[in-house]
């Protein structure tokens, strides 16, 4: 890879619950200072992971559901035939490490830990994401869950709440994220995953709906990509990203919508990029 990249991703959210906090009993997850809503970058990387997953059958994925990591480790070592992982040194680890990247597309993605028992070192990721905040602060309601049937006769005349569900009426929000094209050399991470990648962001929740998430309630609105001419960057991500404005349009004072909010990229700011080759390039 021989580009640098910044990304600004907004992404907004209705009348359902974006990523709640299993401490706090699933409540979408809350700045306590200022009543931002927050979404974890593990949970972005999931949803890619999803993504790719369920598009890209030939595409790998380390982290899934009921997937046991010492035997994908211990694949590694019978592919290269490297012999017992247990007396194995630098050189086998380096190689089983090598082979994890080019097999599993989220390893050589977002990096892993893999000096586990089998072990296949560990891989730093050249796509890292963010912690997504909302641009104004949210409000959690809580809705109970009721029941026409119940799974003993015993239980027929009892209450029928079930239990309780979480939302946020809405927000709008806003992450950063950066590619690192020096550790994209030494995972492999190409071009054509580049692309999966920020298709994979640009299609987040099509395929993520659930009954905390229904359709249409989650959806991606902007994804802005600086590209830079060479892999050490024409200038600082803050001013890149930092640069990049969203903002209650006039006359809103509870916003409900995308259409409620300005996204500008600021002529200055195009201006600039233009000057020091760095290319805008808008996904959304």
């Amino acid at each position: 890879m021989n580009n640098r990249y910044d990304f600004v991703y907004l992404f907004d959210c209705k009348d359902a619950n974006p990523n709640g906090d299993p401490d706090a009993g699933n409540l979408p997850r809350i700045d306590a200072e200022t009543g931002q809503g927050l979404v974890t970058d593990v949970c972005i990387k999931r949803k890619v992971r999803n993504f790719v997953q369920t598009t890209e059958k030939e595409q790998r994925i380390y982290f899934k559901e009921f997937a046991v990591h010492n035997h994908q480790h211990e694949e590694a070592y019978k592919a290269l035939d490297l012999g017992d992982p247990k007396k194995a040194k630098r050189a086998e680890k380096d190689k089983a490490r090598e082979w994890m990247c080019q097999n599993f597309y989220d390893v050589r993605t977002f990096g892993a830990v893999m000096s586990t028992k089998v072990n296949c070192g560990q891989v730093r990721g050249p796509v890292q994401i963010a912690f997504s905040r909302s641009i104004d602060p949210i409000v959690a309601a809580e809705h109970a869950i009721t029941r026409t049937s119940v799974t003993d006769e015993k239980d027929i005349e009892k209450e029928r709440t079930m239990g309780r569900k979480f939302s946020i009426p809405y927000g709008l929000y806003r992450t950063s994220g950066f590619i690192n094209p020096f550790l994209a050399e030494q995972t492999g991470f190409s071009d054509d995953d580049l692309e999966l990648f920020f298709s994979a962001m640009v299609n987040a929740f099509q395929f993520d709906q659930s009954a905390a998430r229904p359709a249409g309630s989650m959806n991606a609105r902007r994804l802005i990509v600086f590209k830079h001419e060479n892999q050490l960057g024409k200038a600082p991500s803050s001013k890149l990203l930092d640069g990049v404005t969203v903002k209650l349009k006039e006359g809103v004072e509870v916003p409900r919508s995308y259409d409620d909010y300005d996204v500008v990229i600021p002529e200055e700011l195009q201006e600039f990029c233009k000057e020091n080759g760095i290319e805008i390039i808008e996904k959304i």
